[in-house]
């Protein structure tokens, strides 16, 4: 599989959101390649963010990708209403729910790139039945829940595991937590080719703020 470009993807868990709108338009303006959207419901993690109505409310905002982070269990009973929101990718975790295949095609149904995260501490030998029906593998570098996470080094072994699993098919390898300029290069080195940003890109505020941190965490990962 030829090498793909490195797609910088800003959480907006780490915007302001009492411009949440704003915010979006902002980042996607000053160079996001996707929107990442942490769902929390303070029951799979120790945590609660928003829902679909947020989510519909600020999809106007910009045309980039909406990239939808389920850290919800269950969520079957709400793939549909994500959709429906305006997600186009809607990721789910392996650890949430007992038939990971069905709700990756239930997520496919819905006209949806369906995408699967793991956890620091879950094998990646669990995605191993399922590679057929995946778009992207969201493997975290931090244990769910919070922003602002200190980076968990020894996900980058298993990033190359996964990595030489999906072999020639078109998956994308996205991570979630800690990013930076300092471990983006090891990341994408291993064949992550999506990072996941927060608090590394909404240091500052405004364009010009948020461009010099996606630049800066792009530079470091192509480089």
């Amino acid at each position: 599989m030829t090498a793909r470009n490195t797609l910088i993807a800003p959480s907006i868990l780490a915007s302001d959101f009492s411009r949440l709108g704003e915010e979006v338009e902002t980042v996607a303006k000053a160079g996001a390649d996707w929107i990442h959207l942490d769902v929390m419901d303070g029951h799979f993690v120790p945590n609660i963010t928003f829902g679909p109505p947020i989510i519909k409310a600020i999809r106007d905002r910009t045309d980039k990708v909406f990239d939808c982070h389920l850290m919800i269990t269950p969520a079957d009973p709400y793939l549909a209403a994500f959709a429906d929101a305006g997600c186009d990718i809607i990721t789910v975790h392996a650890e949430a729910g007992p038939h990971l295949h069905r709700s990756l095609q239930t997520i496919r149904n819905l006209g949806k790139k369906a995408g699967v995260s793991l956890n620091p501490s879950t094998p990646e030998n669990v995605i191993e039945y399922v590679l057929d029906e995946l778009d992207l593998v969201l493997l975290m570098t931090v244990n769910p829940g919070f922003g602002g996470q200190a980076f968990i080094p020894s996900v980058v072994e298993k990033v190359r595991r996964i990595k030489a699993m999906i072999g020639d098919r078109p998956i994308d390898i996205e991570i979630d937590g800690g990013v930076s300029p300092a471990n983006a290069g090891e990341l994408t080195a291993a064949g992550a080719n999506v990072l996941v940003a927060g608090s590394a890109v909404f240091k500052g505020e405004g364009k010009e703020a948020y461009a010099k941190n996606i630049a800066a965490i792009r530079d470091a990962a192509n480089g």
